[in-house]
């Protein structure tokens, strides 16, 4: 059966950690919009709407793999609706299973604390401003909700039910 998991979350929430592990345990190749992203930037590629391109670029990747018969994890924020469209577009095509899977940190001063040391080792990450201002439209779709505040990464992924 191949599968289209999505994660989505705030930046700092644990969505990139727990990802990878769900990933690596599931044997599927992690694609992250943050990457594309990133590297375009740093190659002097901008775009009038940020991050649009990056996600139209893992989008095609993502369905290349699922064309040939692989299960895919994607790995973006995903906080707009039309983004989740993206995604449910996609899986149709593709004949894919589709499952989303949002992470959350429910302590604000442990999310804060996140955005912020990774913020200071790396300024390309997004502050705690740009986090706290950032428009999360509330979800229609069923999906797995996981919160990184009390949890590790690796007992997250263990709370995933998918395995495809």
């Amino acid at each position: 059966m191949t599968a289209l998991i999505v994660f989505a979350g705030l930046p700092g929430s644990g969505k990139s950690t727990v990802a990878e592990v769900y990933g690596d345990r599931i044997g599927a190749p992690v694609l992250a919009v943050d990457t594309v992203d990133r590297s375009m930037q740093s190659m002097g590629v901008t775009e009038s709407r940020p991050g649009v391109t990056a996600y139209v670029v893992v989008e095609a990747l993502a369905e290349e793999h699922l064309r040939r018969g692989r299960t895919v994890v994607v790995d973006a924020v995903n906080a707009v609706e039309v983004a989740r469209q993206q995604w449910r577009e996609l899986a149709l095509r593709s004949g894919a299973t589709l499952r989303f899977v949002e992470v959350v940190c429910s302590d604000p001063a442990l999310h804060r604390a996140r955005v912020e040391a990774r913020h200071a080792s790396d300024p390309w990450k997004p502050d705690w401003a740009r986090v706290a201002a950032r428009a999360y439209e509330p979800w229609t779709d069923e999906r797995t909700v996981l919160d990184s505040a009390s949890h590790d990464a690796s007992e997250l992924a263990d709370r995933i039910a998918f395995r495809p």
